[in-house]
């Protein structure tokens, strides 16, 4: 996909969280969002499944529940001996630098949704990271900016439009397609998780 994104340097990258959990290669992820940061400028918003690790990591959390949405694969992916200090010095630093919330021109990009009534500066984790589409839409922003989400799948592989939303969460965990859009221009990248362009 990014051979035909082309990023250069001047553009921005924003990915909207879950590199973790998702696949039997989570180092391999992060050791490319690494890379992609030496030759453009990355953004990465965090999502409920690094908010899970990070929270088992620092003791804050039972390991139970991450284990069972994929914690296994990703401790599998860092050769895990035992020890809760997996993470090499500069995948630690790569997690430190993930933001809740970024916002740029008419957009804010998040993992999952907001709060339409509360300023950006004050949404509350639970919604940015884990609230469901399916357990509603929320309506435009009060900022009126157009927000930019994932989390929420549709297994079909359609991006979902609303207008003061796009969700562009199209399954690729679980077979779909991983999928990339130019905010300025709507254009979309779609690929199987073959590496298939759609």
């Amino acid at each position: 996909m990014m051979i035909a994104i082309d990023p250069q340097p001047e553009d921005t990258l924003v990915f909207l969280g879950d590199y973790v959990d998702r696949g039997p290669d989570t180092r391999g992820v992060i050791d490319q969002l690494i890379e992609l940061q030496s030759r453009t400028n990355v953004v990465a918003v965090i999502g409920n499944h690094e908010e899970m690790m990070l929270k088992v990591i620092r003791g804050e959390q039972a390991y139970q529940a991450w284990l069972q949405f994929g914690g296994l694969e990703t401790l599998d992916s860092y050769g895990f001996d035992g020890g809760l200090e997996f993470l090499p010095p500069d995948h630690k630093a790569f997690f430190d630098s993930m933001v809740n919330l970024y916002t740029e021109d008419n957009f804010f990009f998040t993992h999952a949704a907001y709060d339409p009534n509360l300023p950006l500066e004050d949404q509350p984790d639970d919604m940015l990271r884990w609230h469901s589409l399916r357990d509603g839409i929320p309506s435009p922003h009060q900022s009126g900016k157009i927000a930019i989400v994932g989390h929420t799948a549709d297994k079909k592989g359609d991006v979902l439009n609303l207008g003061h939303l796009i969700c562009i969460d199209t399954y690729c965990y679980g077979g779909g397609f991983l999928t990339a859009l130019d905010v300025r221009n709507l254009a979309i990248w779609q690929v199987t998780i073959d590496g298939f362009l759609r």
